[in-house]
């Protein structure tokens, strides 16, 4: 057996069997690239689930995180730190909100908001105790907790997990109508979406469909809650996803790329008049706000800043997709995305699909993976230049091709 065959064999015996892995060891990461245990190099086009927007290893947040770890790693929320205050204030300044909850993974921060959300809905805006209602969207990816497969309408998020938190509206995503009719229950507090539905399958919804749904909340005193967990910090070409339209969320849900994938960091961001909702003792993290992650994720944000991702992501974006286009195969269905969050529909062909084109492109130095089962996601590290993205282009391309 080699290394990798060895190391595949000890997660399968000894680890729970809730991935599907493409079978390749990764061992060492820099920038866009990755190296596997023999030493095999390849472009990583998947960024940790755009959690690595700002490239493997980037020295400044690597930096940050050891000078830190030599000092305090973590007190815990009884007591004060020395890096957490000064990250809340940078982080809200960032983004421009009043204040910051931070929380460590991303269903964290979605179960934050949720409890956000419901509190607000009693103590502001009169709805009776335990009847707010949240406005959730079919084929939505939040996290994996119960409460969040409650709202999923994935069966394989949901079944065999039941019962089920109540509380939630389904709806298709990007239709108005669906949205202003759920909207005239008294009862709804919030509505909950993604401003870019990644796991879907990056489905992006029309133009102008964030600015509506944003307007119809407005008008019936229920909060907006955007869900940029993958879509947030430059990966669209935006510092937010909803900056594209304009639209500022009441509810501001964050993590992945908020520490550079170094650890686990994530936040959920709103004004004093929500927020201030939730008293001592209502909720929290244990790691929560610990100073190495207050640390890191401050330098994770310098970072975006000074090397203009989004910028990038969004000049580069458009290269992407124009030059996948151009590929003739009767594979490619779609090609869709905004910056560097894209997506390429597969249509099988003589048995072979997205699986097949994955392993194909990691045997030629990439690495993707698909998602539904037809749909491949392209999210490169935004530290990605030029000149790479238009070679990985061709790994792609032959990838494609050779079927």
């Amino acid at each position: 057996m080699t290394k990798s065959e060895q190391i595949m064999e000890l997660e399968h015996h000894y680890g729970a069997h809730n991935y599907h892995p493409l079978p390749v060891v990764l061992s060492k990461g820099e920038g866009a690239f990755v190296w596997d245990v023999e030493g095999k190099k390849y472009f990583d086009f998947l960024s940790a689930y755009s959690a690595v927007n700002q490239g493997h290893c980037h020295p400044k947040i690597i930096n940050a995180l050891i000078e830190q770890a030599k000092t305090m790693t973590l007190t815990s929320r009884a007591f004060y730190n020395d890096c957490l205050g000064p990250y809340e204030k940078f982080v809200t300044e960032y983004f421009g909100f009043d204040k910051v909850l931070p929380m460590n993974t991303g269903a964290e921060a979605d179960e934050t908001a949720l409890k956000l959300i419901r509190k607000w809905a009693y103590t502001k805006k009169g709805v009776a105790e335990n009847e707010a209602k949240i406005i959730v969207c079919n084929d939505n990816f939040h996290g994996r907790t119960i409460s969040i497969v409650s709202m999923s309408t994935d069966p394989d998020a949901y079944n065999g997990f039941g019962p089920f938190t109540p509380g939630f509206i389904k709806i298709p995503y990007n239709d108005i109508p669906a949205l202003e009719k759920a909207l005239e229950d008294p009862t709804v507090a919030g509505f909950l979406v993604e401003p870019i539905q990644g796991e879907a399958g990056v489905y992006v919804p029309a133009e102008g469909y964030l600015k509506k749904a944003y307007d119809l909340c407005k008008a019936k005193n229920v909060l907006f809650v955007a869900d940029e967990v993958q879509t947030g910090i430059a990966r669209t070409g935006k510092l937010l996803a909803c900056d594209h339209e304009g639209v500022k969320p009441d509810v501001l849900i964050l993590g992945k790329a908020l520490s550079g994938g170094v650890i686990p960091v994530s936040a959920v961001l709103a004004n004093d008049d929500i927020m201030l909702c939730i008293k001592p003792g209502e909720h929290g993290s244990t790691f929560g706000g610990n100073p190495l992650a207050a640390k890191v994720a401050v330098a994770a944000l310098e970072v975006v800043k000074e090397e203009k991702l989004a910028e990038r992501a969004e000049y580069l974006g458009n290269i992407f997709r124009e030059e996948i286009r151009k590929i003739d195969s009767e594979m490619i269905e779609l090609v869709r995305g905004k910056g560097l969050l894209n997506a390429i529909i597969i249509k099988p062909k003589n048995g072979k699909e997205a699986w097949d084109v994955c392993l194909k492109m990691a045997e030629n130095g990439l690495l993707a993976k698909p998602t539904h089962g037809h749909i491949i996601r392209f999210a490169p590290p935004l530290v990605i230049t030029e000149e790479q993205l238009k070679e990985a282009v061709e790994i792609i391309k032959k990838s494609i091709l050779s079927f």
